[in-house]
């Protein structure tokens, strides 16, 4: 099988799903000496056009999980934005040291849905959203490592002749439900209304919050307000050089410090090939 550009596709609003995709795009193209080529979701504008890929094509998507499953309003711009034509893939998401769950089997079934041949998979430990604690600096060297060594895999089995067009097993179930949060008390953590807040003695209206949300849910003009859906994806706390973001919901709060205390042992990666 002669593969002739490799795609790196992700949504990664903390950087650390790009750091995985790109890694493994990275090492295949150089491995093929084939031209690479980045895909990025992350902002609304990023999400407008459809993107066919031939079958001398080899795309690896990758993207977060959140509560055991892609983030359901990202979910939509893989189905409908990405097109295969037995099209060789690999698919990849992060978790922040619970469990990937379903996450990676949605993702799965979404690519071969859309005409994607899956050569490989993977799910892989990056350091969690919510917390300066849970998998604190991961993806490292040892996981990039594991990200390598899935890359080799995928190189051999595209070695081939032809392409496999039987389904890739992975763990989980692309139909299951999202997980539900629990807080400190083992019952379920509601915060879905849950926004950031600004502390606007450090803030100085730079707007990169605004620029940055993948939703597109911050007033330029008034970055302490959010007009949209909140994701909690924490890319407007991460990114402000300031400090000024923050959760302080008290659902949201609990459920962090549940996930500290019953989930700081690490977590393994998990790959999958044919």
């Amino acid at each position: 099988m002669k593969i002739q550009q490799v795609y790196s596709v992700y949504f990664s609003p903390t950087g650390h799903t790009k750091a995985v995709v790109d890694c493994l795009a990275g090492e295949i193209a150089k491995a093929l000496q084939v031209p690479l080529e980045t895909v990025s979701f992350d902002l609304p504008a990023e999400r407008q056009g459809e993107y066919h890929f031939s079958a001398q094509d080899l795309v690896v998507v990758g993207g977060p999980t959140y509560a055991g499953k892609l983030p359901n309003k990202i979910m939509p711009t893989y189905r409908e934005k990405l097109f295969g034509k037995g099209t060789p893939a690999v698919a990849m998401v992060t978790y922040g040291n619970r469990s990937f769950d379903n996450s990676l089997a949605e993702l799965c079934a979404i690519l071969e849905e859309n005409d994607f041949n899956l050569v490989g998979a993977g799910a892989f430990v990056a350091q969690h959203a919510f917390s300066k604690i849970l998998a604190s600096g991961r993806p490292d060297e040892d996981d990039l490592a594991d990200v390598r060594s899935l890359a080799g895999r995928v190189i051999e089995s595209l070695q081939g002749e032809d392409c496999p067009t039987n389904s890739l097993a992975v763990d989980g179930d692309a139909k299951a439900p999202y997980y539900i949060p629990k807080g400190e008390d083992g019952q379920p953590a509601k915060f879905l209304k849950a926004v950031p807040k600004t502390d606007m003695e450090k803030c100085t209206s730079c707007g990169l919050c605004a620029r940055q949300c993948p939703m597109g849910s911050i007033d330029k003009e008034r970055p302490d307000r959010v007009t949209g859906i909140c994701i909690k994806c924490q890319r407007c706390v991460h990114t402000c050089p300031y400090g000024a973001k923050y959760f302080d919901d008290p659902a949201f709060l609990s459920h962090v410090r549940m996930l500290e205390q019953h989930y700081k042992d690490r977590a393994s990666n998990k790959i999958f090939t044919r």
